[in-house]
């Protein structure tokens, strides 16, 4: 049997949600569906409920309530959320675009209704508050199809205190007040020729049936709503891209790879750019101190670290540390999201831009070269890796390392001058491709295609510059 669960936002007005509520429930056990569904609903005393929004901190107040609202709602479990509110449709869309599940389009449920009912081109009547008519919510739907119509200001002032009064729907006051006042708007649309009226308050649904009843004609939008819900097939919402990074291996490469996936996106204003989420978290053990020596294992950190981007919404995780990748193959299977690894990415490159012929230099920490993880791809792609001998492995490590090293600090002196030493060597050796194996190297040297050692001219390769393409691409494709 297909499971769902509904979470329904309440709060907004609290009885018309516990109305949608009850008739979610009811409209399930008519239809004896096979899909399993379990329906939740969230309320917490919200003060603006029902409170005017002409004011922009009442409407900011609202927006923020909905969104923790509908957090809480995912956190719980559920794979749809339904927002019994026509006010806070006006920023559906943007609730929308934060939260990972669908937020289910009342007014979609509605114009549905009308436009199974009534032709294009004839009158709606249209009952709503002050805000969602300015916000201008029903033009937006149904605009370019019907024309609308709106009760005059003196009976738009009772239908305002008939839902939000001292005596109205939403504070459960008696209904016969409330009706009355309803029923004078209605009655003038019904004047205007209004060939349908449309419901612009979920809380008129609590009343539809007795207006029904003294031959007003108008729509319970709960129900609507519900069996809208229980038609809706069960899909991902499709948020916005967000790239995963775990950073802090170390803090510099983290900042210069986020710069790299800035300039390698095709944006024209901020918006274009991709989400990104870090875990600056530097406490992750030394990568090369474990695969030298023994030292405390990073395996459990990294993928907790990784464990709380996937938490937070991450599309894919990328780890902009070349020695990291060595603990890749453990934590992988534990995540259900990729991590976009930087290695393989790295030799597939070398090998479509500069083929397998030559030999291939890697510049890297000896932790990285110890393990032989660029090695094992490398050969499985047809390459040839050389690194440096201990004595210029050893300069490697200094630049790296040293008390001017990059990681301390310094991109210049002592560090380059060591960095450049051993690439020379790898270039003596025969490499024309040089891989800038350590995240914080290319801080030293950037990537370049054509770059002068000696006698020699050979190709700069800088992983995280690869990666950092790599994720964008992902993002253009999602």
């Amino acid at each position: 049997m297909n499971k769902r669960t509904l979470g329904i936002i309440g709060g907004l007005g609290a009885l018309a949600g516990a109305d949608l509520f009850g008739k979610l429930l009811k409209a399930h056990a008519a239809r004896h569906a096979e899909t399993e569904l379990h329906f939740l609903l969230e309320q917490h005393p919200f003060r603006g409920a029902g409170t005017s929004l002409e004011q922009d901190s009442n409407v900011i107040a609202r927006k923020l309530y909905v969104f923790e609202t509908g957090r809480t709602l995912i956190q719980r479990g559920v794979d749809t959320i339904l927002l019994p509110c026509f006010a806070s449709h006006v920023f559906r869309d943007e609730i929308q675009t934060e939260l990972e599940v669908p937020v289910l389009d009342m007014m979609d449920a509605l114009f549905r209704y009308v436009v199974a009912r009534l032709a294009p081109g004839l009158r709606l009547g249209v009952l709503t508050s002050d805000y969602v008519r300015h916000a201008g919510l029903f033009e937006r739907y149904f605009g370019e199809h019907y024309q609308l119509l709106y009760p005059s200001p003196h009976e738009q002032e009772g239908l305002m205190e008939a839902v939000y009064g001292a005596r109205g729907l939403q504070v459960g006051g008696e209904d016969r007040f409330a009706i009355d006042l309803v029923g004078r708007a209605c009655h003038q649309l019904q004047e205007q020729q209004a060939d349908l009226l449309l419901p612009g308050f979920t809380e008129l649904a609590m009343v539809a049936a007795e207006l029904q009843r003294l031959g007003i004609a108008l729509a319970d939008i709960n129900e609507i709503y519900a069996e809208y819900a229980l038609l809706h097939q069960k899909e991902v919402a499709s948020a916005p891209f967000k790239l995963g990074i775990v950073g802090g291996v170390g803090p510099a490469a983290t900042v210069d790879f986020m710069n790299k996936v800035i300039r390698n996106t095709p944006a024209n204003r901020d918006q274009d750019h991709i989400k990104m989420v870090v875990e600056q978290n530097p406490q992750i053990p030394d990568r090369t101190a474990n695969l030298l020596h023994g030292e405390t294992d990073p395996t459990v950190a990294m993928l907790s670290t990784c464990k709380r981007l996937e938490a937070d919404g991450a599309h894919a995780i990328a780890i902009p540390c070349n020695t990291a990748h060595a603990f890749v193959p453990s934590i992988q299977p534990y995540l259900s999201v990729p991590v976009v690894h930087m290695l393989k990415e790295t030799i597939e490159h070398i090998r479509k831009h500069y083929g397998t012929n030559g030999p291939v230099g890697l510049l890297a920490t000896s932790g990285t070269v110890q393990s032989r993880v660029y090695h094992t791809i490398a050969e499985a792609a047809g390459l040839t890796l050389i690194v440096p001998d201990s004595l210029h492995q050893n300069l490697v490590m200094g630049a790296i390392y040293g008390e001017q090293g990059v990681k301390a600090g310094y991109t210049t002196g002592r560090c380059k001058e060591d960095l450049l030493a051993a690439a020379e060597h790898l270039a003596d050796s025969g490499a024309q491709v040089l891989i800038l194996g350590c995240t914080e190297l290319p801080l030293l040297l950037p990537q370049c295609e054509s770059f002068r050692l000696g006698d020699h001219t050979v190709a700069l390769i800088d992983p995280t510059e690869i990666l950092a393409r790599r994720c964008v691409e992902l993002a253009c494709a999602h």
